[in-house]
C-alpha cells in the first residue's frame, strides 16, 4: 500500500490517511498488521514522529516528522493550541446555523491500557466551532421518520480530547453518520443501505502551523476519499478545499 504524501522538505512530512487505518501499532489491536508510521517508513525509506493522532476511522491530513527535533517543536505547537485543524462531517439531521460547542468531557479511559489510572478525574475543557455548510432530506425512511435529513458540517477543535468531535455532535443530538461508539445505529444502517458507505463520515480537511524552522504559515489540505465523493455526487453538494 502507498499512502497519499501532501507534502515533503527535509523535516515535516504529511499523508492523507486512509478511514479505517490505525497511525501506529498498539497492543490493543494485536491482530492488526497496516500502520500508517510503518507503511509510511517503509515507502520512504526513513524514520518518520508521530506530532499527533487522528482516530482509526477518521481519513484526513495527518503530519509527522522527519527528525526528532521537528517532532518536538510540533509537539509544542499542539500543546500550546497553535495549530488549527479543520474537519469535515456529516451528521444527523439538520443542524442549523453555526456556533460553539463548550462542553467538558469526562476522561475516556482504555479499560486495558489505563486499568490503573483513576477513575474519578475531572471533566476536562473541551472546545469546539462549528458550522453547516449544506443539508439535505431525502425520501427514505430512517428509524420513526419517514426520510432523513442530513447536514454537512465544518468543525474546528479549539481543544485535542479523546473523540472530542465525535462526542461533541452526540452532544448536540446531531451525531456523526458511521459512529459506532457515539452515532443513532438506525440512522447508521439507513445511510449505509442508501449510500453503500459505513465509514464514520469525519475527514481532516486541512490543519495549518507555523513551519517549526522557516517560521512561515503552512496549511495542507487533503481531499476526500471515494466514500466521500459518491456521498457528494448523491446529495449534490459542493465542497471546495476550505470546505465550502
Amino acid at each position: 500500500m502507498t499512502l497519499p504524501i501532501l507534502y515533503r522538505d527535509q523535516d515535516i512530512i504529511a499523508v492523507n490517511k486512509p478511514a479505517g487505518m490505525l497511525v501506529h501499532r498498539s497492543w490493543l489491536d494485536k491482530h492488526e498488521t497496516r500502520f500508517v508510521m510503518q507503511t509510511l517508513r517503509d515507502q520512504i525509506g526513513q524514520h518518520v514522529y508521530t506530532v499527533h493522532r487522528l482516530d482509526r476511522p477518521t481519513s484526513g491530513v495527518l503530519v509527522l516528522a522527519l527528525n526528532q527535533e521537528t517532532a518536538r517543536r510540533l509537539s509544542q505547537q499542539f500543546e500550546q493550541k497553535q495549530m488549527e485543524k479543520v474537519y469535515l462531517a456529516v451528521v444527523r439531521g439538520f443542524l442549523n446555523g453555526g456556533g460553539t460547542i463548550d462542553y467538558p468531557l469526562k476522561v475516556q479511559a482504555d479499560k486495558i491500557a489505563d486499568k490503573f489510572s483513576r477513575s474519578d478525574k475531572p471533566a476536562q475543557s473541551a472546545v469546539t466551532d462549528y458550522q453547516t455548510l449544506q443539508q439535505i432530506e431525502m425520501p427514505y425512511p430512517a428509524g420513526r421518520y419517514s426520510s432523513a435529513r442530513y447536514s454537512l458540517v465544518r468543525l474546528l477543535p479549539k481543544t485535542g480530547r479523546k473523540h472530542q468531535l465525535r462526542r461533541h455532535l452526540k452532544h448536540l443530538s446531531h451525531p456523526i453518520l458511521g459512529d459506532s461508539a457515539y452515532g443513532d445505529l438506525r440512522q447508521n444502517r439507513t445511510f449505509a443501505a442508501h449510500l453503500h458507505c459505513s465509514r464514520l463520515m469525519l475527514h481532516a480537511q486541512s490543519i495549518s502551523f507555523n513551519h517549526p524552522s522557516s517560521g512561515k504559515n503552512l496549511t495542507i489540505c487533503a481531499e476526500v476519499d471515494n466514500d466521500w465523493q459518491n456521498m457528494l455526487n448523491i446529495f449534490r453538494w459542493k465542497i471546495n478545499e476550505f470546505g465550502f
